[in-house]
């Protein structure tokens, strides 16, 4: 049976031992993701660590400390990042040494992580909708290759979008913070639209000043001065991630968010990127998701697995009590939405009748 353990290691170390393994990591696996934890409330940098089989690295971590709502919890966005795929058996094995090494630690009900393979240790999040299929391009091949690869009804609506000389795109990274107010405006427009809730304007501006122009870039598509779409994309060496979006009716009737993520792709593979993730489309697991498949899979023929983000508890009975209570909350939040919903309609209806 090989001998299995995990090593808290310093930034320098965890990094030079990254290196070696010859992996890339995902930006939120990087030391460059502390900057953003540090600058959000309810949340900080907790550690890093290497998962070794027999001496040899096979697992690489970075865990983030989060506050809930009367609770703590640990999460490994984007991670582990392993050094080949591992084994079912490999991952159970992880998963029991990271319980062990982390439950020592009450203060954390559980950890958030990705995984390869389905377990019985395994939950759905408590929060949030998980993704595990998504839309990746591959930035090593040219233009020309690229807009062959891509779907027929991709490339018709890509070329249409480059023959209209009235919409610009551009990189406004460098002004970002000075025009995100207006930029959030169409990020209210694009929520109330499509029917989906946004963060606050500081969770967008926080993350673009402390990731910085290395790590998050702004690009937009204007027409004159009028904001058509814009998209704020993380990248880490050469991985890249379409992180945020909103468009305006006007732009997405004029496809501006097609001739956005053409633009991206020529300024990401110009600085180096090699691989653009559209970042989640629908599966079984997140069928919410369904709304955006059709606009991301006309950029590729080709659907890309990858692995979804599942709860790890560490202390089961405190786990199972935070479910029934959030499964309470919800209920109730129902309950409270469909008796303002009907209190309306009948207001609604009464003013009708009286109108009569």
């Amino acid at each position: 049976m090989p001998f299995t353990r995990i090593v808290e290691l310093q930034k320098g170390e965890f990094m030079s031992r990254v290196g070696t393994a010859g992996v890339n990591l995902p930006l939120e696996q990087s030391p460059a993701w502390d900057r953003y934890d540090k600058a959000v409330a309810g949340r900080e940098p907790y550690g890093r660590y290497v998962w070794q089989v027999d001496g040899e690295d096979r697992a690489f971590l970075s865990l983030t400390s989060f506050q809930g709502t009367g609770f703590y919890y640990l999460w490994a966005k984007h991670g582990p990042v392993w050094t080949s795929a591992p084994t079912a058996r490999e991952e159970e094995q992880f998963h029991n040494d990271l319980a062990a090494l982390l439950k020592k630690d009450r203060k954390y009900a559980f950890v958030r992580l990705h995984a390869h393979h389905t377990s019985a240790k395994l939950q759905d999040l408590l929060q949030s909708v998980p993704f595990d299929r998504t839309v990746v391009l591959d930035l090593t091949m040219d233009s020309e290759e690229l807009m062959a690869s891509m779907k027929k009804r991709g490339r018709r609506d890509v070329r249409k979008s480059l023959r209209n000389e009235d919409m610009v795109a551009q990189d406004e990274t460098a002004h970002a913070l000075d025009i995100f107010d207006d930029l959030y405006e169409l990020l209210k427009e694009t929520g109330d639209r499509d029917g989906f809730g946004i963060a606050p304007k500081s969770s967008y501006t926080t993350m673009l000043k402390s990731l910085g122009p290395e790590h998050a870039r702004l690009f937009t598509v204007r027409n004159g001065n009028e904001i058509y779409c814009w998209g704020i994309v993380t990248v880490n060496g050469p991985l890249a991630t379409y992180y945020y979006a909103a468009s305006s009716a006007a732009g997405r009737r004029a496809g501006a968010p097609d001739l956005l993520v053409w633009f991206m792709t020529e300024q990401l593979r110009d600085s180096g990127v090699e691989t653009f993730d559209l970042m989640g489309i629908d599966s079984e697991r997140a069928p919410q998701l369904a709304g955006v498949r059709g606009f991301k899979t006309k950029f590729s023929e080709e659907i890309t697995d990858v692995d979804g983000a599942w709860d790890l508890p560490l202390h089961r009975a405190r786990y199972h009590a935070l479910k029934l209570a959030l499964k309470t909350k919800r209920t109730v939040v129902s309950k409270i939405d469909d008796l303002k919903n009907s209190r309306k309609n009948d207001t609604e209806s009464s003013k009708t009748e009286s109108e009569q």
